[in-house]
């Protein structure tokens, strides 16, 4: 496994593989890995040739009040975890090599962007697209893999894809979860043992959901009343949204009438944390 600093090398090594006609794979991520990025890269090396993972924390997707300064780091344990699944090169810039002296170009998808953690993050999904529209320009994969934790960062690089005219096929992976339920994330390691036992309220909530689902309710203030209900037992929880809508533009709905996402973001203490799951789709079960 190769660790590469420079976008030109990156290049050059990308330019060299598709020249050979392999398929290159791209598993873009912040680092501090575990296993759902571990699943991205399994996936990636399945489906393509050549497998890169970049590790870098976007400073422009976080919000001046937001974790920047303290998101974890550990580049070390990192490639040790890729190199086990087979990664061939971590692309690992500095954020002057991303963004240099004079760096003013942003890439921005309207209207999907400005529902759930849009309305609360303003700026957050121009850092996300302008950071993936980068990733895309430098490495040039066939394939991206991204997982549906962030189910609006997924659709977003879908129709960022769709509208600028990539031939890139933008894949999302299921939620992978720790053995408790909880969603993981890299975030998770700020939660305290108190804040954890709370945190497993996010995803008893899908569960409930997805039984009321199954009921036969299709109405869904009726569902997320009953989400929000859950939620706001826990004393520290504090919920930001809970909000049924569409898949494909997460356009609200009021009633279910074919595949929906339940997302919710919900801050436990100060560590803010964000689920979904789908109703109605084939991963309803």
């Amino acid at each position: 496994m190769e660790i590469v600093n420079r976008i030109s090398q990156m290049q050059k090594i990308s330019r060299e593989w598709r020249k050979e006609g392999k398929t290159i794979s791209l598993v873009p991520t912040m680092g501090f890995l575990h296993k759902g990025h571990l699943s991205l890269m399994e996936e990636g090396k399945i489906r393509g040739d050549y497998l890169i993972t970049s590790i870098f924390v976007n400073p422009i997707q976080f919000g001046l009040e937001e974790d920047y300064g303290d998101y974890p780091r550990d580049l070390e344990q990192d490639c040790k975890l890729a190199k086990e699944v087979g990664v061939d090169v971590i692309f690992a810039p500095s954020v002057q090599e991303m963004y240099p002296k004079g760096f003013q170009t942003f890439v921005e998808v309207e209207k999907i962007t400005e529902t759930l953690c849009g309305i609360c993050r303003p700026h957050h999904f121009q850092g996300v697209t302008t950071v993936v529209a980068k990733l895309f320009s430098i490495v040039n994969p066939h394939l991206a893999f991204f997982g549906k934790k962030d189910f609006q960062q997924f659709v977003t690089i879908k129709r960022m894809v769709l509208d600028l005219n990539w031939e890139i096929n933008v894949i999302g992976m299921p939620i992978v979860r720790e053995e408790d339920g909880l969603a993981m994330s890299s975030r998770n390691k700020y939660l305290s043992q108190d804040e954890r036992r709370s945190a497993l309220s996010l995803n008893r909530s899908l569960d409930l959901a997805k039984k009321l689902y199954q009921e036969g309710i299709r109405d869904t203030e009726k569902i997320e009343r009953g989400v929000k209900r859950l939620i706001g037992e826990e004393k520290l929880a504090e919920i930001e949204y809970v909000k049924i809508c569409n898949k494909v533009d997460l356009g609200e709905i009021s009633q279910i009438k074919s595949e929906a996402l339940l997302a919710l973001a919900v801050k436990i203490g100060k560590t803010r944390l964000i689920d979904n799951c789908e109703l109605g789709g084939e991963e309803q079960n």
